[in-house]
């Protein structure tokens, strides 16, 4: 009921009476009264005004499962929300709830994490009250050696969100890193549940350096935050709400075609990368190149010095700069 009563009070630009609640509801002014209270006790402007109503003035930065849930525009994503103060990974809690059956499109958000992963096996640093750290529980048709891509489709739903966001631009480091003026801004990782030709579930997470105003000095010439770029505070539910928003854009244009081919010229046009020369760390044989880009599969494209041209399949490879993180 708070997440519906919050939708109705954001999405009006007037009053809105306790009587509209309670036939909206279909409960008594009473318990409107105790959602307002609930409300208010978060951190929520809330002004009421006799024989007018109640009006949203202004809202905190918090993170709930109410406060997502009215800021969610999708169809299907947020189907389900689960919100923690405190966990140890989002993945985790949404590859444990995918194997219990939840739907496609839950969403599991935390305010901390314990056990923050990146891709490799990285630790992914998750401080309190300051960033987004969510998994998107997917379940897909089609064959699992599709999935690789959903990290590229995360990471250009992403990048769109965050131009929107901060006015600024936005730029992609194959396959799963966003970034702004060169530096970190966010993290993917996608992760698979599959049998040789059915995908139980997918989950992917992502993690967003939003409110954070300084980092350690080993990290600050590559890591950075919304806010340290924009010089204000970013509302993290504004963050979640837009990525799920646009990633729901972008994955129906990746469904049509079960590739990347209605999607490759935009995010080439994000590539960090491209067009540079990049190392790239195979643990067969690494090597050196230009990056032109990504195919219709997402596979990176490195020409090399003897213009020898080479498909580089994310799985556990990493693509570095000749000179440093890009």
């Amino acid at each position: 009921m708070k997440t519906k009563i919050l939708t109705l009070l954001r999405n009006s630009q007037d009053y809105i009476s306790g009587q509209e609640l309670c036939d909206a509801m279909g409960v008594s002014r009473t318990a409107i009264w105790k959602v307002m209270n609930q409300l208010k006790e978060e951190g929520y402007e809330i002004v009421a005004v006799q024989n007018k109503g109640y009006k949203l003035v202004s809202y905190p930065d918090v993170l709930s499962a109410s406060e997502i849930g009215s800021r969610l525009k999708g169809k299907w994503t947020g189907s389900e929300i689960h919100f923690f103060q405190e966990t140890g990974s989002t993945n985790n809690d949404a590859k444990k709830m995918a194997e219990e059956g939840c739907k496609n499109g839950t969403l599991i958000v935390a305010n901390r994490q314990l056990a923050g992963r990146g891709r490799r096996g990285r630790t992914w640093e998750s401080p309190a009250d300051n960033s987004v750290y969510m998994t998107l529980v997917l379940r897909p048709a089609f064959p699992p050696a599709k999935a690789s891509m959903l990290t590229l489709v995360m990471a250009l739903s992403a990048t769109k969100a965050l131009e929107e966001i901060t006015g600024l631009l936005v730029k992609i480091k194959w396959p799963n890193d966003i970034i702004i003026n060169n530096k970190k801004i966010c993290g993917i990782l996608t992760e698979m549940n599959a049998e040789p030709d059915f995908i139980h579930y997918v989950v992917i997470g992502m993690g967003t350096n939003v409110n954070i105003s300084s980092f350690p000095e080993e990290l600050s010439d590559k890591a950075s935050s919304l806010k340290l770029e924009t010089g204000r505070t970013v509302n993290r539910t504004q963050v979640i709400a837009k990525v799920m928003e646009y990633f729901e854009e972008v994955y129906e244009s990746f469904l049509q075609t079960l590739d990347l081919t209605l999607l490759m010229a935009e995010y080439n046009s994000h590539l960090a990368n491209k067009d540079a020369r990049v190392k790239v760390l195979d643990p067969k044989e690494e090597f050196e190149g230009i990056a032109r880009g990504i195919n219709e599969f997402g596979e990176l494209i490195v020409e090399k010095e003897n213009g020898e041209v080479t498909l580089v399949f994310a799985g556990e490879v990493s693509v570095r700069g000749i000179y440093g993180y890009l």
